[in-house]
């Protein structure tokens, strides 16, 4: 069985439309849909300690139980399940998807707030994550290209890599586009050649130069892009790139965070033999 796709939802029309687009995302990779609610009890006591223990943890299955509802009914031949999980949200998320074909968030309203707290469950899984982390945005994907950034570094790469099996799914063409900070001179003669090594992994693409501020320029191009795909960080580290931050906040369409890493293979068992059926 091939690993599912999770989507993480929490009662909110963004976490619904997740759960629609997490439906065709899993249809279009022939495997399941996993939705799944994270659950802590908020009171540092015991269940009961003043608190509503067993009417919050209806809320929350209630919550599961519809975006489960929403998934089946935007996407007939989904096979979706759902589970109401105990732990943090982001502790809950990334543990899921080390065995995650995808995991998919809801955007909540991101580009009406000021700022991204770094210590959000949204940026904390969409940096730290094993798989790549698809946030929604809107009811549903507008039509467009695989939009693909690169910016020169090993992680803009695997994010190209990425788009180009997000393309050849959905049958649609390829954009690869890095920005530089103006046209001509060193700056643009640097871009053309990050572009040319992108060409060479992905010879069906166009490929395009952009000028500005990468982070607000690839917002602005987003806007007639189907998907846009991107690394969460560049060549500098961090948890979490400022362009990717501020795709992640403003763009204008489904965005794709592509890690470099990958989950540890598990560990075999003693007893475990080649050639044995597990």
């Amino acid at each position: 069985m091939p690993n599912p796709v999770v989507v993480g939802v929490t009662g909110t029309p963004a976490g619904l439309a997740a759960a629609r687009l997490a439906a065709r995302e899993a249809v279009s990779r022939g495997c399941r849909l996993r939705v799944v609610h994270a659950f802590t009890w908020p009171s540092h006591g015991p269940p009961g300690a003043g608190l509503d223990y067993d009417g919050a943890r209806r809320a929350a299955a209630r919550a599961v139980d519809e975006a489960v509802a929403t998934a089946q009914r935007s996407t007939p031949g989904a096979r979706v399940t759902g589970q109401l999980v105990d732990g943090l949200p982001d502790r809950v998320l990334l543990r899921l998807s080390r065995t995650s074909d995808l995991l998919v968030l809801g955007d909540d309203d991101l580009a009406t707030t000021p700022w991204l707290p770094p210590s959000s469950v949204l940026v904390q899984t969409v940096a730290r994550a094993w798989c790549p982390v698809l946030v929604a945005r809107g009811p549903r994907p507008p039509r467009g290209v695989v939009l693909a950034a690169v910016d020169g570094s090993s992680n803009g790469m695997r994010a190209l890599r990425h788009a180009q099996a997000e393309a050849r799914r959905r049958r649609i063409p390829i954009e690869v586009v890095h920005v530089v900070p103006e046209f001509g001179g060193r700056h643009e003669e640097g871009g053309r050649e990050v572009l040319a090594e992108a060409a060479a992994v992905a010879p069906q693409a166009r490929v395009r130069l952009l000028a500005g501020e990468p982070g607000p320029t690839l917002v602005l191009a987003s806007r007639r892009a189907r998907v846009i795909v991107l690394g969460t960080r560049g060549g500098h580290g961090g948890l979490l790139g400022s362009v990717a931050r501020e795709v992640l906040h403003h763009g204008a369409c489904p965005s794709v965070f592509v890690h470099g890493r990958s989950a540890p293979a598990p560990r075999s068992s003693p007893s475990t033999r080649a050639g044995a059926l597990t």
